[in-house]
């Protein structure tokens, strides 16, 4: 019997090969893709975050899933409106999110895996948002090494893009590749459902479901569209012309220097080449080339012309109207900008990308090799919003709300917020700016452990201060080592991340073929026994929502059902349902059910 990943390499080859994909909604009633989905899910916090019921990953059982096949094999299921909330933006706004209920986010993950396998091989290389193997770094490695000689920045960004994707469209394009009438209703359902906000129920009539599973990859195949368009369309349009012809009057200088050196005229020769070095050595403004390119990451793209602003202009009115008459998508007008590469900056995925230029820097060749290149550099607000952090009236300080953790956690801490940020900009060229964010994190880690300490900095840097070697050289660290009996101490150290551009920094290559293995914790669901009792009967999962629930300060002693949790370093536990019934009770005494 073919099992999951099977069933899902075999989808991903009709894919690769173009051919329409039938009976999907029949492989909905498997019930190896919806534990495959189960151990993808189970981990992710909002898994014990209710929606609009109670239901949540608690309680998981093969049981509740054989009630959703049964129910979609009688064409009965019916998607439960989600639960809305509103998150913040940087900007005052908020952004509205959808909580589904489990059983729904079960179900999304199933036909997310389908819909995932038919459509990535098919989806543009210029996507790089939401796909397995790509990201935000895949999509600025390749506008840094595409983009040089660029002359414009289009900025595009959709207004809302989630919440006005048109169901018609979506339906369609699905009908396009998907021949199967029930599974094309299902999806439909889902983008009906609606959701409810403060109980009051709201029909959907456009987008898709934010905060579902399903919904990056619904997106991704409505925007597919606007990536071929640019692909097919734009891109052969404004693309001509083998490279740029030679500047003359750069020709001429070169050419009578190397004349005058000839002739013995050293100084005169050194003269010559030094003009011409202040001119490009092609023409700017060259009627016969042209370049375009483009990426997208979700609802954010940047295309890169070298042309003149009129027909970078043109380019931005054919992709509103495309947008506004074929996907009835419009671009927000405070975010779609056209910038000059060399004079001004671009703004993408948290980065500023623009053109260098620096005629005294050169190869050594003697070649002018970074000028045109494309930089990427990590904005000033960046550095200042997160120094922010740390200081009060723009000196370093400590963090009270830190205060009551150990030591070991306060580090771990702050080394965690330093590295994500700088992980993340690593292919900034400027990365060397954030040792003013080192500098300030160090210090208000210093100033938070001695408030902790009742003592002075002085001496919170000489009984933690250490030196640490790495491969890539000696820093000066705060660092806290916790023993542990029988065990491998713990480790935790701020400081010792090189500050060195890595262009090729955490770029993943893109998978070919789909296939895992099943989890540990969907072993031991299908192992039908009771880890507390042993017993086989009405087995299901007790989940909980961090190991640090277990054991509070000043609580009472944690039940036998805890500490298995605690010992095995789990947050979940296979139990029959009377054991799960008592935990949840608080009676659960160690013993097996009378």
């Amino acid at each position: 019997m073919r099992n999951a990943e099977t069933i899902l390499n075999i989808i991903r080859k009709r894919g690769e090969r173009g051919l329409p994909l039938g009976r999907v909604y029949r492989l909905l009633y498997r019930r190896d893709l919806y534990l495959r989905a189960y151990g993808k899910l189970y981990a992710n916090e909002g898994a014990m975050t209710p929606g609009s019921t109670s239901e949540t990953v608690d309680g998981m059982s093969v049981k509740r899933i054989d009630g959703i096949i049964e129910a979609l094999k009688v064409e009965r299921y019916r998607w439960t409106p989600v639960r809305r909330t509103y998150i913040p933006k940087k900007n005052g706004k908020k952004r509205p999110l959808g909580m589904p209920t489990w059983g729904d986010k079960l179900l999304q993950e199933v036909i997310r895996s389908i819909l995932e396998a038919y459509f990535e091989p098919r989806f543009s290389h210029y996507s790089h948002g939401f796909r397995p193997g790509r990201g935000c770094h895949t999509a600025l490695r390749d506008i840094w090494s595409r983009g040089k000689g660029t002359k414009w920045f289009i900025e595009g960004d959709l207004s809302a893009c989630f919440d006005s994707i048109d169901h018609t469209i979506l339906l369609d394009t699905l009908r396009e590749h998907i021949q199967d009438g029930r599974f094309i209703q299902l999806v439909s359902d889902l983008l009906k459902a609606g959701y409810l906000e403060e109980w009051t129920f709201n029909a959907t009539y456009s987008g898709v479901p934010q905060g579902g599973v399903l919904s990056p990859i619904l997106s991704n195949i409505v925007l597919d569209k606007l990536d071929r368009y640019v692909e097919e369309q734009l891109v052969p349009d404004y693309t001509h012309g083998r490279h740029r012809r030679t500047n003359p009057q750069y020709v001429r200088l070169t050419v009578a220097a190397s004349r005058a050196r000839k002739r013995g005229h050293s100084e005169e020769a050194k003269s010559l080449l030094k003009e011409a070095r202040t001119l490009p050595s092609r023409r700017p403004e060259d009627e016969s080339f042209r370049r375009l390119w483009y990426v997208r990451y979700a609802d954010d793209f940047l295309l890169g012309f070298i042309g003149p602003k009129t027909e970078a202009v043109e380019i931005k009115q054919k992709l509103a109207r495309y947008l506004r008459e074929q996907l009835k998508l419009t671009l927000n007008e405070d975010k779609t900008l056209l910038t000059h590469a060399r004079d001004g900056r671009a703004n993408f995925l948290g980065y500023e990308i623009h053109a260098l230029h620096c005629d005294s820097w050169r190869d050594a060749r003697g070649r002018r090799q970074i000028n045109g290149g494309i930089g990427l550099r990590v904005p000033k607000r960046v550095i200042r919003e997160h120094c922010s952090k740390y200081t009060r009236r723009g000196k370093p300080v400590h963090l009270p709300e830190r205060l009551n953790d150990d030591t070991y956690s306060v580090i771990v801490r702050y080394q965690a917020e330093y590295r994500g940020i700088v992980q993340y900009y690593q292919l900034a060229y400027n990365l060397h700016e954030f040792q003013q964010l080192k500098r300030v994190a160090q210090e208000s880690l210093a100033k938070t452990l001695a408030n902790k300490y009742r003592t002075s900095q002085a001496k919170v840097y000489r009984r933690f201060g250490r030196q640490l070697k790495t491969p890539d050289g000696t820093y000066k660290v705060l660092q806290v080592v916790v023993d542990r009996p029988g065990k491998k101490p713990l480790e935790a150290h701020f400081g010792a991340i090189p500050l060195k551009r890595q262009p090729w920094a955490f770029v993943a290559e893109v998978e070919t073929k789909v296939w895992s293995g099943r989890s540990e914790l969907v072993q031991r669901l299908l192992a039908e026994e009771c880890e507390l009792c042993g017993s086989g009967d009405q087995i299901e999962v007790h989940h909980i929502r961090k190991l640090a629930d277990l054991n509070h300060k000043g609580q009472a002693p944690r039940s036998g059902w805890a500490k298995v949790m605690a010992g095995r370093r789990r947050k979940t536990l296979v139990v029959c349902g009377s054991c799960h019934d008592r935990i949840h009770a608080g009676t659960y005494d160690g013993t097996a059910a009378a």
